[in-house]
């Protein structure tokens, strides 16, 4: 008898403990982000927007009873990292991703994501070869590809600027190379003459003599693919030595810390980036849950990862707590989010993405232009 009443007690127990697990169960969304290196500032602005759109949610009192809990991983937006990053997730039994942040480090870990089921939808990622050819069923992203982005900075250069000579500059990784072909193969298309073409070594301080290679060419525009850490250098260095030629550049140039480094070089810069959607009404109490958080709706990346991360928590609402049946769900399902009705290509590119032009300003506003 006092066997069984052991048994009877070890099994009550072992019920209480699996019933306060259950309780506390949660679903956990990896940011996969540069929490270190250059460009924190974007994992910034991913994090507000995940964070965002995952406390409105907790709030509302979770997912099918489960709170949502966000996980930060460091790829340091570096392509040999990426990998054992990615497998570092996988350690930790995560199944969703928000991220990688660049384009580089995304394409080095997508086939482990792949490969393992798991969800990624990246919201600033752009690189067409993420996509391209690669046939992954577990790849989004939640804005467009370089080749979308390119052909409306080429066709603003064509329509508006009109200039004689043009440079194109890159910083020789995935994501500037990348963009600065579609921007080359567009204006030679028009008729504009591209009369260098050139990749520069990211990471320097000075660019003096890519600056001077640039004045012998006579260009009056130079179109640059990369991050906003060589586009201020450039932007200094091309003052200093009197280049007149104005400078544009993708959404990887538009950081305020390119106002520090440029100084005011930087004012009249003109960058292409997704559309303001802090600016559209439906949006409003979105941007309000921004803002009581003291956060910035409308950077280049914050709708986009709040887009990202509300698409993986309405799917696993939807059909439960399994990646396999949320890309299935993701792929056959049109989304109402901040970006408006959001669905995707059979290769995980958007059906469609607005990015417009805007003219950036030295105090780090900015100006719409297109």
């Amino acid at each position: 008898m006092k066997l069984r009443t052991r048994i009877c007690t070890a099994l009550s127990a072992l019920a209480a403990t699996a019933l306060t697990l259950t309780a506390h169960a949660q679903i956990r969304i990896g940011l996969m982000i540069p929490a270190s290196g250059p460009l924190t500032q974007y994992a910034t602005m991913v994090k507000d927007g995940v964070n965002t759109a995952v406390e409105g949610v907790n709030a509302s009192g979770g997912i099918n009873g489960q709170q949502v809990q966000t996980v930060v991983f460091d790829d340091a937006c570096d392509p040999k990292k990426a990998p054992a990053t990615a497998n570092q997730l996988l350690d930790n039994k995560i199944r969703y991703v928000v991220g990688p942040v660049c384009s580089g480090a995304a394409i080095a870990a997508a086939p482990i994501y792949n490969s393992q089921h798991v969800v990624v939808v990246t919201p600033s990622a752009t690189s067409p070869s993420l996509t391209d050819g690669t046939d992954y069923h577990y790849i989004f992203r939640t804005i467009g590809p370089d080749n979308e982005q390119g052909a409306v900075a080429a066709q603003f250069i064509v329509e508006k600027i009109k200039p004689r000579r043009v440079a194109i500059l890159h910083d020789k990784q995935a994501y500037g190379r990348g963009i600065a072909n579609t921007a080359r193969k567009i204006l030679g298309r028009e008729g504009v003459e591209v009369v260098m073409y050139e990749g520069i070594t990211a990471g320097q301080k000075d660019y003096a003599s890519v600056v001077e290679r640039l004045k012998a060419a006579a260009v009056d525009f130079v179109y640059f693919g990369g991050y906003h850490s060589e586009m201020g250098v450039l932007l200094r260095d091309a003052r200093a030595q009197g280049l007149g030629a104005r400078m544009m550049g993708p959404e990887g140039v538009a950081n305020e810390e390119i106002n520090t480094i440029g100084g005011d070089a930087v004012e009249g810069m003109l960058v292409t980036l997704p559309a303001d959607f802090s600016a559209v009404a439906r949006n409003a109490p979105i941007v309000k849950a921004f803002k009581d958080k003291k956060r910035d709706p409308s950077g280049a990346f914050q709708l986009t990862s709040y887009a990202a991360a509300q698409v993986i928590m309405d799917s696993i609402k939807a059909v439960g707590d399994d990646p396999r049946l949320v890309a299935e769900h993701m792929h056959k399902t049109t989304f109402q989010t901040p970006l408006g009705p959001t669905s995707w290509k059979p290769n995980g590119d958007l059906k469609s993405f607005e990015f417009q032009v805007f003219e950036w300003h030295k105090d780090g506003s900015k100006t719409l232009v297109k």
